[in-house]
């Protein structure tokens, strides 16, 4: 990010190594180096010249880049070791054109290159990338002050002054630059007016020159193809299959807080800012790449994991003040996290209108007619409960409506007045029972209604031909008429997950001769309605994503060929809440308390899936070793009842492996099995024994985890037709009982055992750990002796454990434990 210090902090680098290189100390190297690039594009030669004249090299006007690079690289060489300081890179520069020996060439020598983007460096093939973050708030007030002097801890301007430090978030040159042009002010009325004119992006000439466009040169460097512009000029100006990137950072101001990434992009999408795609499969692809661009531009961050981003306030502030400067097709009205409680829209002529995150508790009665807005957000305004009719007349070219986290209760009628409408958001709107026809919005492509109350699908529905996206997971939905999904024809996303009509009766737990097997019974009142079938889902052609929760009975005797042309998706089977993180990536399979198996029945979608979680299942032999899914690369099994004993022939439950039955020794169920997980399998021994059971050999597991697996004694049994995995690099076991860590797996780098009480020993450490790389024990205290040696702990970096089961471990020698020191971190 421009001002964050990138500059300030190589300079003072580089001003101490000349001041050491003075005074005839001993230097890290025969020259430092200074070169501000110039701005692209990049002029070689100008860097060149900088390069030389630090060099002593008098460089003619008429020598060619090439001979220039030659001399260059060759004094270079002469001076053994050097540090070049390339600061404002703007786009990749090839080292080699400027005369930069290569590292080999010149080991002792370093680069360091200052960039706002990230790609730059990548593009560099840089070894260690930096970022440069701003100041916390204690930081920030502490520059401010030196900067604005005393006068800002005066009694009557200190909470104006934090507050105008608190507007700048962090950011050094916003932080300094304000300051200073506040210092000897004392009249209270201009720090006001300063602090109002930072919220309304409306800085004074100075800070704008000094602030706002040194940020601004981030956004007129993005790749863009032009800005919004009349039909005529658009096939001139505008990529319409890449959309415009500079559009969508501009958008991305409507937001005061941190945006989730999808509804980000599914915005982007309907505002037809990602340019025209076949499929919204490929807009998404390319939203995600224009938010890592933003993000490499440092004109975008990550909040709270990848999930969700957000702009840093300064940065907001200078979008805003860019699009109001634009003109109509990007004036904004922007009033959001303001704490507003009532709404008015003074100009006619604008673009989008953001009043997010406020405390508004009604809409006017009536409203001036904009017949340019594209975007309506009014999200997270909980005390607004009633839509009023004349709203939606008013803004007839919308194309993005969220009313998310408001307290409505229905939607007027006029809104099938909106004929270019394309997203309705309706999240977390938990008192809407119900929506009003809706056939008329036929250019609607998403309907999100995700945690609300809907009982029923709205009338009309059937008529949305484009629509792309039904998000309607967590609501209350009690019947979906016949024929209804098969008319969405459109469709490509479909998300119903924890809807009441997919879902299974309750079923409760009653006696039975298999332990955790659930009998058929409901309880009174529990009735599946409805008469749509899963099979209907097989008549969307365009179906690449699935979401939904099933009775165990929606996939006996079924066709599941149909799911071959699913690229992702999450179906639950049977009842029981279902502990997999949501991971809309994957082709994940889950089933709990079900007993479904004995005839194959998941089988066919199971040749699908990539993820499969089984809780409180029986039939897991029956399910797995008789089929072989080539697909699936994680398996988690919970709580599921099984003797893992081998059944002996002539015992009248005897039924031979498939393996055993053909002769075919080398037949595996799960031959691509990256990921297990075992939780809580009473009466597994070792995971030899499961592989053993279900017939698999786990020659390609890389990963596995253990937890409350009570009969474990170690985890394989080496020897016989089992052998240890070999590819196995991750292992983590808790609360077991084991009292042993095989040694013999060869290339582990991660092992975490924690609450393993009776494990004391890890095995001998001749030649068995030398790949490991992190070991971490918890509430393992028999263990005494690290099975590690000067010679087979090379590749160690961190070893977790309490502080007091460290001091007391034995060691062969004093000179393994110093070796190690450094790797510990204490829990």
């Amino acid at each position: 990010m421009g001002g964050v210090g990138k500059t300030t902090l190589v300079k003072n680098l580089n001003n101490e190594l000349l001041k050491i290189a003075a005074s005839s100390s001993k230097l890290s190297f025969g020259v430092v180096i200074w070169v501000t690039v110039p701005k692209p594009p990049t002029d070689i030669r100008k860097v060149q010249a900088q390069i030389a004249n630090r060099l002593s090299l008098k460089v003619d006007s008429e020598e060619s880049v090439e001979t220039i690079a030659s001399r260059i690289h060759q004094r270079l060489k002469e001076v053994m070791s050097f540090l070049l300081i390339l600061d404002d890179v703007w786009e990749a520069i090839n080292l080699d054109h400027i005369g930069v020996p290569q590292p080999e060439d010149s080991p002792r020598s370093k680069v360091i290159i200052t960039s706002r983007f990230l790609n730059v460096c990548r593009q560099m093939r840089t070894d260690a990338e930096i970022k440069v973050y701003t100041f916390d708030e204690d930081e920030s007030w502490q520059l401010f002050v030196k900067n604005a002097r005393d006068n800002a801890n005066l009694e009557h301007i200190q909470p104006f002054a934090k507050k105008i430090a608190k507007q700048c978030d962090g950011l050094p040159l916003a932080i300094t630059v304000i300051a200073a042009s506040m210092r000897g002010q004392e009249r209270v009325e201009l720090w006001k007016g300063t602090l109002e004119s930072l919220r309304m992006s409306k800085p004074n000439k100075d800070f704008e020159n000094m602030v706002y466009k040194v940020i601004k040169w981030s956004f007129d460097s993005l790749e863009s193809q032009g800005i919004e512009l009349s039909s005529e000029q658009t096939s001139k100006h505008v990529n319409k299959r890449g959309g415009d990137i500079q559009n969508c950072f501009l958008y991305c101001s409507l937001y005061p807080v941190a945006v989730s990434t999808d509804d980000l992009i599914h915005c982007w999408w309907t505002e037809g800012l990602l340019g025209e795609h076949d499929t919204y499969e490929e807009a998404y692809n390319r939203g995600i790449t224009v938010i890592e661009s933003l993000k490499d531009a440092c004109l975008l961050e990550t909040h709270g994991g990848l999930d969700s981003v957000k702009m840093h306030a300064m940065v907001r502030n200078v979008a805003i003040w860019i699009a109001n400067s634009l003109g109509d097709e990007h004036n904004s009205l922007i009033q959001a996290g303001i704490g507003l409680t009532h709404i008015k829209i003074m100009s006619v002529s604008v673009k989008r209108i953001s009043f997010v995150s406020n405390k508004i508790e009604r809409l006017p009665d009536s409203f001036k007619k904009c017949p340019k807005t594209t975007t309506l957000l009014l999200q997270d305004n909980s005390p607004l409960q009633i839509i009023p009719h004349e709203l939606f007349q008013a803004f007839p070219a919308l194309r993005v409506l969220n009313l998310s986290g408001t307290g409505i209760r229905a939607l007027p009628s006029s809104i099938n007045s909106l004929s270019q409408l394309n997203a309705l958001i309706l999240q977390n709107c938990g008192w809407l029972t119900e929506l009003p026809p809706i056939g008329d919005l036929c250019n609607l492509q998403l309907l999100d209604c995700d945690n609300t109350k809907l009982n029923c699908l709205p009338q009309g529905l059937d008529k949305l031909t484009n629509l792309r996206l039904l998000n309607m997971p967590a609501t209350y939905l009690k019947s979906i008429g016949q024929g209804i999904l098969p008319k969405l024809s459109s469709i490509e996303m479909l998300n119903m997950l924890d809807t009441t009509y997919f879902q299974p009766p309750r079923w409760y737990l009653t006696p039975h001769p298999y332990p955790g097997t659930l009998s058929n019974v409901r309880k009174e009142g529990d009735t599946l309605l409805g008469s749509s079938t899963f099979d209907e889902l097989s008549y969307l052609p365009n179906l690449t994503s699935l979401f939904v929760k099933l009775d165990s009975s929606s996939i006996l005797n079924r066709d599941h060929t149909w799911m071959s042309r699913l690229e992702r998706f999450r179906i639950e089977v049977g009842v029981g809440p279902m502990e997999a993180k949501f991971n809309k990536s994957t082709r994940m399979i889950g089933v709990s308390q079900c007993q479904i198996f004995s005839k194959g029945e998941l089988s066919g979608m199971l040749q699908f899936a990539s993820d499969l979680y089984l809780i409180k299942c029986m039939g897991l032999r029956k399910l797995i070793a008789y089929n072989s899914f080539d697909g699936l690369k994680s398996l988690h099994i919970v709580n599921c009842s099984c003797d893992f004993k081998p059944v002996e022939e002539g015992n009248e439950h005897f039924d031979p492996l498939p393996n055993l039955k053909e002769g075919n020794e080398h037949f595996d169920p799960l031959p691509n099995l990256e990921y297990l997980r075992l939780g809580s399998l009473f009466n597994l021994k070792s995971v030899s024994e499961f592989g053993h059971f279900l017939g698999t050999r786990f020659s390609k597991l890389r990963q596995l985890e253990m937890a409350v697996c009570q009969s474990l004694t170690c985890l394989f049994n080496v020897g016989g037709a089992f052998s240890v995995p070999k590819h196995l690099e991750d292992i983590g076991i808790s609360n077991c009982r084991m009292t042993l860590v095989n040694s013999e797996v060869p290339r582990v780098r991660e092992l975490l055992l924690e609450n393993c009480p009776s494990l004391g020993t890890l095995g001998e450490p001749e030649n068995t750990w030398e790949h490991l790389e992190e070991l971490s024990l918890t509430n393992c205290n028999q263990i005494r002796k690290l099975p590690l040696s000067i010679q087979t702990s090379k590749n160690i970096k961190v070893i977790r454990g309490a502080s007091d089961w460290w001091s007391q471990l034995e060691w062969d020698d004093d000179s393994s434990k110093s070796k190690l020191e450094h790797c510990f971190l204490p829990l």
